[in-house]
C-alpha cells in the first residue's frame, strides 16, 4: 500500500511541475558579469520588458498564475520581428479587436446614458460615448491606412541655389566682350543690309555755305534808339 502511495504521489507531482509556471525573467548569460549585468540592463530597457510590465501591473491574478514570463517575453519579441520583415498581420488584428471593444464601450455608455435619471448623469454618460466612436473612427481609419497606403501626388518645382545665368539670343563668339557689343554689332549688321535707296538719308551731304547779308535792311532812325545805352538812366520814348 505505501508503495502505492508513493507512485501516485510522485505521479501528482510531476504533473505539477508540467503547469508549473515560470515567473523569473530569464536573462542571457556572456562570457563575464559584466557581459551578463549588460544583458539584463538591455533587457530591462527593451520594449518588450516595456510592454510585459504593462500588461502585468493591473491584470487578473487567475490569469497571472498561469501566465509564463519567458513565454510572455518571447511572444513579444517575435511580435516586433514580424513587423521588421514588414509582416503587419498582428498589427491589424490588434487595430480591428481595438475598435471591436470600442464599439462595444460606446454601446454600453449609450445605454447608461439613456437609463440615467438625471440629466448631468445623462450628460457625462453621452460625452463618454461619443468620444469612444470618435476613436472607434480612427482606429478604422489608421487600419485602413496600413492596408491601402494613400499616394502623395508632389508637384514638380524648379529649386535652384546660387547664381543664375541666362543666355537668350545667339552668344556672342567672345566670351569676354562687354555688355551691349553684340546689340552694336547686330544694328551693324541690319544698316548694311539696307537697300542703296534707303541708305542716301543717313548721308548729311556736303556742308553748305554761309548765307549774305539782306541789302534792303535799313538802320534804325536816331529817334527809335534809346539815349541811354547800357540801361543807366530811364529814357523817355
Amino acid at each position: 500500500m505505501n508503495q502505492r502511495k508513493s507512485k501516485a504521489q510522485a505521479q501528482n507531482n510531476k504533473s505539477e511541475d508540467k503547469h508549473l509556471t515560470r515567473k523569473q525573467i530569464e536573462c542571457v548569460e556572456g562570457e563575464t558579469k559584466e557581459a551578463t549585468a549588460l544583458n539584463f540592463a538591455k533587457l530591462v530597457i527593451s520594449p518588450e520588458m516595456a510592454s510585459f510590465r504593462v500588461i502585468t501591473n493591473r491584470e487578473r491574478e487567475d490569469l497571472m498564475a498561469q501566465l509564463d514570463t519567458p513565454s510572455l517575453i518571447g511572444a513579444l519579441r517575435e511580435q516586433t520581428q514580424a513587423v521588421h520583415r514588414g509582416d503587419m498581420k498582428a498589427a491589424e488584428a490588434m487595430l480591428m479587436n481595438q475598435a471591436t471593444a470600442l464599439q462595444s464601450l460606446f454601446v454600453k455608455l449609450t445605454e447608461t446614458g439613456l437609463q440615467a435619471g438625471l440629466l448631468r448623469q445623462q450628460e457625462t454618460a453621452l460625452r463618454l460615448a461619443l468620444k469612444a466612436q470618435s476613436q472607434c473612427r480612427a482606429t478604422l481609419e489608421t487600419l485602413s491606412n496600413i492596408k491601402n497606403p494613400p499616394v502623395v501626388y508632389a508637384k514638380q518645382a524648379n529649386v535652384t541655389t546660387g547664381p543664375q545665368q541666362i543666355n537668350n539670343g545667339v552668344p556672342s563668339s567672345a566670351p569676354n566682350e562687354p555688355a551691349g557689343t553684340q546689340q552694336k554689332k547686330s544694328r551693324k549688321n541690319k544698316l548694311k543690309e539696307l537697300p542703296h535707296e534707303q541708305e542716301q538719308w543717313l548721308d548729311s551731304g556736303a556742308p553748305g555755305t554761309a548765307g549774305g547779308t539782306d541789302s534792303s535792311t535799313k538802320a534804325m532812325a536816331p529817334v527809335h534808339r534809346p539815349k541811354n545805352r547800357g540801361g543807366q538812366g530811364q529814357g523817355s520814348a
